[in-house]
């Protein structure tokens, strides 16, 4: 999930200055003590005793925090706020809401360093990628913004003078469960456009991520959202199912991983609550031998290496024709040899640290089946260990091309979600179409060619809902965002999204007198 980057390279003179090289964090410096759950206005601590969760940091592997996850009793209250809430929301004009929304995304803009820094101490990824997704947080918020105010109905002429019109309306509290790769963004890309609707809605982080979704919800609130339109409860498995199960919940939206996902669409249906799913993927890359060679390779990695490779969209299959094979082999393991690894938090790194410990083990686990199951590293797939000795205990790898692969091996079909990049020749368009397109996911696809004609072409025929021409990992909050098949259910930003985020009531106005066969 990257925005275009030249697009991002404006800034208005006005805009706070960054703190680049002016850290206000240092890896290993961190300490959070505050409460992370936050409804009806302020951050809470639960009153029940349980037992807290140890919260890392990627970069050194010491605790950074305590989770305190949420039961029933604070799910209530954090629902029933956003029930009080809803009343006076969606009672404003769209415009109301507007201005509200676009004064939250003046105040994320004015605390970009600060969002970015703690994004990148929770998650591990690279200090320049933290500032983008923050930038798309912002961006999204002064999208559905604008979108607000032209929600409409239609009016229907009718015979005899009678008439019918229709009005979007919204839902009523929504639920909101985010992912550890992108936390402040997806936070911000779920409710954008709830609110902009009219709902308000509870955020659920990831237990693993539980930081910078506190801070959306304060900046709500400043910004001079009623209390309780965006809260936010913490916990894992149980406090998500009690969020899915609640009566007063309107909608559920996730994103993560297709099992997951599956039973939260089973918990939502027995109330017959609408789900967006944005789930997993096995992506393909298509790179056919008229393509620009650099520019293939710079896809390659974009479509593999963001984010430590913790990205569902990610082109991890990556199809090259075999004229250009040994070309684009030895360019690609140069760049990915070069990527600097380490410190997330200085500008000059490009790959910080995966997630956890755990997630780590289980990447380089995929890279020894891979070996054993007959594929060639041709660079990585080693821990690696950073010469700072603050950053002995992180979570670091070495970003991994794997040659001669297969479609039968495991690293060609199951999701890994790290930085490993499985290349696989092809011979024919036909051939490589059929291969592509036999998988149970459906996330994400792209090409690269200079036939624009066959572009199009093979892009028809991917089965994907977020496809790339050229490009790869490029989602501007105006296009909608999504996958077919096992890959989920609705979209993303985009103005379509506001049909998941509302519903259509029909109103019949009989200007006459009743014709009754009675």
């Amino acid at each position: 999930m990257l925005l275009r980057l030249l697009a991002l390279s404006w800034r208005p003179a006005t805009a706070p200055t960054s703190c680049a090289g002016v850290r206000c964090l240092s890896s290993g410096s961190a300490s959070i003590t505050v409460p992370l759950n936050f409804w009806a206005g302020r951050r809470r601590t639960s009153k029940a005793s349980r037992d807290k969760e140890n919260v890392y940091e990627p970069a050194t592997g010491r605790v950074l925090c305590h989770l305190e996850p949420c039961g029933g009793e604070e799910v209530d209250q954090a629902v029933e706020a956003a029930k009080s809430a809803f009343g006076p929301w969606s009672k404003m004009s769209g415009m109301e809401r507007a201005r509200i929304m676009i004064e939250a995304a003046h105040l994320i803009e004015s605390r970009r360093e600060e969002i970015a820094e703690m994004e990148v101490v929770n998650n591990g990824k690279s200090i320049t990628e933290a500032r983008l997704d923050v930038d798309s947080a912002r961006l999204c918020i002064e999208y559905y913004a604008g979108l607000a105010s032209t929600l409409a109905g239609q009016h229907v002429q009718l015979p005899g003078g009678s008439f019918a019109y229709t009005r979007r309306e919204p839902l009523g509290v929504c639920v909101g469960i985010g992912a550890w790769n992108y936390p402040f963004q997806i936070a911000a890309w779920k409710s954008a456009p709830a609110l902009a609707c009219g709902n308000s809605m509870v955020f659920k982080p990831s237990p693993v991520t539980p930081v910078t979704a506190v801070l959306l919800a304060e900046i709500y609130a400043k910004a001079g959202a009623p209390e309780g339109l965006f809260n936010v409860v913490q916990g894992g498995q149980e406090t998500g199912s009690l969020l899915c199960h609640h009566p007063d919940v309107a909608k559920v939206s996730f994103t993560g991983s297709v099992p997951t996902g599956q039973k939260i669409m089973e918990m939502a249906s027995k109330g017959v609550k609408p789900v967006t799913l944005e789930l997993g993927g096995k992506s393909p890359l298509i790179i056919f031998k008229d393509s620009d060679l650099e520019n293939a390779v710079r896809g390659a990695l974009m479509a593999n290496f963001l984010s430590q490779g913790q990205v569902c969209s990610n082109g991890a299959r990556v199809y090259v024709q075999k004229e250009i094979l040994p070309e684009f082999v030895q360019a690609v393991v140069t760049k990915t040899q070069a990527i600097p690894i380490g410190d997330p938090l200085l500008e000059s790194t490009r790959m910080g640290a995966l997630v956890s410990g755990p997630h780590l083990h289980k990447v380089l686990s995929f890279v020894e089946q891979a070996k054993k199951e007959g594929a060639k590293v041709l660079c990585g797939g080693e821990p690696f260990v950073p010469s700072d000795p603050k950053l002995s205990g992180g979570y670091y790898m070495t970003p991994c091309v794997l040659g001669d692969c297969t479609d039968e091996m495991t690293c060609v079909k199951e999701e890994i979600f790290g930085p490993v990049m499985s290349v696989l020749a092809f011979e024919t368009e036909q051939e490589v179409l059929q291969r592509a397109n036999n998988t149970t996911m459906g996330l994400a696809a792209g090409v690269f060619t200079r036939d624009v004609t066959r572009a199009h072409r093979v892009v028809e025929q991917l089965k994907a809902g977020s496809c790339f021409i050229n490009n790869y990992n490029i989602t501007p909050v105006e296009v909608p965002f999504g996958g077919f098949k096992m890959s989920g259910i609705g979209r993303e930003n985009g103005q379509v999204t506001i049909e998941f985020y509302s519903q259509m009531k029909t109103v019949y106005v009989e200007m006459g007198d009743v014709d009754s066969l009675f």
